[in-house]
């Protein structure tokens, strides 16, 4: 079978190509090849490239980005000395298209910027981020300035930033301003970058511990911002669920694959096979509702590593959601969001009929098909993401 789906040609282009590919095909083999379609969208890399300093709190950036503890199976190692020798790649535990690579800390008497970018081998890289703990160090301007000549970006992370508010606190006790204090660090980072001729440096200040603080939302976003518009769907998919800023952005990115989805719906109603558009459609609807679970952090195993951070139960934050395939997602219950059974079966009968009328037909029975899985798939978003939205205020007000 032919590869349907690129990453340089738009969704839409193939469908055609899948209608033919079908017309000959029984009702098992056209299904599967529906699904196949789909899962190619699944299988966009992402590659991110971390690196800085040693101690400088790479793995536990690279942990947090996953969603996970530092003492959780399949988390990046953490340690008081570098324990990062080689780079080391882990894969998102929900999305292993989705790849990130703990580097081995720059700073240390053999580094070589040079010798370094060889070793990590720069250019398997989508996202390069530098992390630093501390000042703005002549090692972080070597590794910035070998990475700008090799044509590739980088963003400039200030992790730790928790520890060095607490820290200044207790030094300065009634004198204490978090403003100056973040503003001091933000300079000192940016002045280093100027040194190295960055136009308008730009630095992140992070805390791994609390992503949700600081500047993480604004590395997001300038991260998207760069990334080509099929790598940054795949982000924003990865992306752990902490603030709703990127749930929005998340419910946008859904939102813009329904149509696709449900015009494929619709050529699937176009062919004239007994059965095959009520199975398409609930194989689709399914396929689709259990992505937005697992998106939105919403599946069982997401909301079981929330359990373990909160010290509340599954019950607890299922009882806070209204989507009504929260229990589980099934074909009796797809259909039921369908409206009824004997509806949807009902509905599949005329989609045949008129199928088998040339040209209009087809239009006709493609246009119900389209009308009625776009609908069910944006009421099963608008629900998840809302469902969402009240799991991560509570959970947040947990945490507090």
């Amino acid at each position: 079978m032919a590869s349907f789906w690129t990453a340089e040609n738009a969704p839409l282009k193939h469908l055609e190509d899948i209608k033919e590919s079908i017309d000959t095909q029984d009702l098992p083999s056209a299904i599967k090849t529906i699904k196949d379609y789909l899962e190619k969208q699944d299988l966009e890399e992402l590659t991110i490239g971390i690196t800085g300093d040693s101690g400088s709190g790479k793995s536990s950036f690279v942990n947090a980005l996953m969603g996970l503890e530092d003492e959780d199976e399949g988390s990046a190692k953490t340690g008081v000395v570098e324990t990062t020798i080689k780079p080391e790649v882990y894969l998102n535990p929900k999305y292993n298209n989705v790849k990130f690579w703990d580097l081995p800390g720059i700073g240390t008497p053999n580094f070589q910027a040079d010798k370094y970018l060889e070793l990590v081998n720069i250019q398997r890289y989508d996202v390069f981020i530098i992390i630093a703990s501390d000042r703005f160090k002549e090692c972080h301007e070597l590794l910035a300035t070998e990475i700008i000549g090799m044509g590739k970006k980088f963003y400039f992370v200030r992790s730790k930033i928790d520890s060095n508010i607490t820290a200044e606190k207790r030094k300065r006790k009634a004198n204490f301003d978090k403003k100056n204090t973040l503003r001091s660090i933000r300079e000192d980072c940016e002045n280093g970058l100027r040194k190295i001729d960055v136009k308008d440096p730009v630095v992140f200040l992070i805390s791994s511990w609390e992503l949700e603080k600081y500047d993480f939302n604004l590395l997001e976003e300038k991260i998207e911002t760069d990334l080509p518009q099929h790598k940054r769907d795949v982000l924003l998919s990865a992306l752990p669920n902490i603030t709703q800023e990127i749930n929005k952005k998340k419910k946008k990115a859904q939102m813009k694959n329904i149509a696709m989805v449900a015009f494929l719906s619709a050529c699937v109603a176009a062919v004239p096979i007994p059965g095959l558009s009520i199975a398409v459609d609930l194989a689709i609807i399914t396929k689709e509702i259990e992505k937005y679970f697992k998106v939105f952090g919403l599946d069982d195993k997401s909301l079981q590593k929330l359990c373990e951070r909160s010290g509340k139960s599954i019950e607890h934050f299922k009882s806070l959601m209204k989507s009504p395939l929260h229990g589980g997602i099934n074909p009796a219950s797809v259909l039921t969001l369908l409206g009824a059974a004997s509806l949807a079966v009902a509905e599949d009968a005329v989609e045949y009929a008129v199928s088998l009328i040339p040209i209009i037909g087809s239009v006709i029975a493609g246009g119900m098909s389209f009308c009625t899985v776009s609908v069910m798939l944006h009421g099963a978003l608008n629900d998840i993401a809302a469902d969402a939205s009240n799991v991560l205020l509570d959970s947040v007000q947990t945490e507090v």
